[in-house]
């Protein structure tokens, strides 16, 4: 089975973020790696549709209720997996990151709600038994259990959105080619500390407002910094091209200088280097654009 087409940014949290409802014995029990989380996601969300009841959201039961064990579905890394690990203000270890597939399922259905044509809100809200409001609420309600309204996770489909590029450091990518471009184990991550995720972005987030003005990448930026900050100070941030891998052939992927780009980026701007900012913007946008284009092609 193919994974899904998404692109990934993940924080992990020490376990003194998580109150107690989270400890060792929990994480022996439910933790799994990316490339394991990325198919465990799609088989949730087949299963959930495919069922002879289907439910809205994956993850739960057809009577609305979070299934049973799903809560602590989680990605785990040590401070040592992150460039920098303790001396940057990583840990202590373990570090966490839920995948809270349920919330971040009625969030990002609360968000088609809101933003989809009448007629394919219309189509999809027929196969949920209820109305567009009915839905909404039942999606509202998910959310309302949270403590907090920020994700451990949040996806793209079928690009990477190039302002998070500003959060990493782009000489501390891990790069796994594995045996082509379907492996399970193929990969283009980067992972920081916090505190250093911080400062880039808001640095980025400061010369953007000043000279783009305060929407498009700057909003991103403002968006990016905000949801950053909700999170423990000692925590790990990952950027992930998660299924992307799959459209990018070895050369291509080894190539990629994207997170390069975007930091020039930001010191033209600095700089005041329109003319470099234009043929940057451009190269970065005629080559997500053309990743971007497959959505398309069937």
């Amino acid at each position: 089975m193919l994974r899904p087409y998404s692109a990934y940014l993940r924080v992990y949290e020490p376990l003194s973020a998580f109150n107690g409802q989270v400890d060792t014995a929990t994480i022996a029990e439910s933790a799994l790696d990316s490339g394991e989380a990325e198919r465990y996601e799609q088989a949730m969300w087949l299963r959930s549709q495919a069922a002879a009841t289907p439910t809205l959201l994956p993850a739960e039961l057809t009577d609305g209720r979070p299934e049973p064990g799903t809560a602590t579905d989680m990605l785990v890394c040590e401070p040592e997996d992150v460039p920098g690990g303790a001396d940057a203000g990583v840990g202590p270890g373990p570090l966490v990151c839920p995948l809270e597939l349920r919330a971040r399922s009625a969030a990002a259905l609360v968000s088609f709600l809101g933003e989809a044509h009448p007629a394919l809100r219309s189509v999809i809200v027929s196969g949920a038994d209820g109305s567009v409001e009915s839905v909404r609420a039942r999606a509202n309600a998910v959310l309302s259990e949270r403590e907090s309204s920020a994700m451990h996770v949040l996806s793209v489909n079928w690009s990477v959105p190039l302002p998070w590029f500003t959060l990493i450091d782009p000489a501390q990518r891990k790069l796994v080619l594995g045996s082509g471009a379907h492996d399970p184990e193929r990969e283009l991550s980067w992972r920081t500390a916090m505190a250093d995720a911080r400062r880039r972005v808001a640095e980025a987030r400061e010369l953007a407002e000043r000279t783009l003005g305060d929407e498009g990448p700057t909003q991103v930026l403002i968006d990016t910094e905000r949801w950053l900050t909700a999170f423990h100070p000692h925590s790990a941030v990952e950027l992930d091209y998660g299924g992307l891998v799959q459209l990018i052939d070895d050369a291509t992927l080894e190539s990629d200088t994207s997170a390069d780009d975007v930091h020039a980026i930001v010191a033209a701007l600095r700089s005041g280097d329109i003319e470099q900012l234009t043929d940057l913007f451009q190269e970065l946008r005629e080559y997500w654009g053309a990743l971007a284009a497959r959505e398309r092609y069937n």
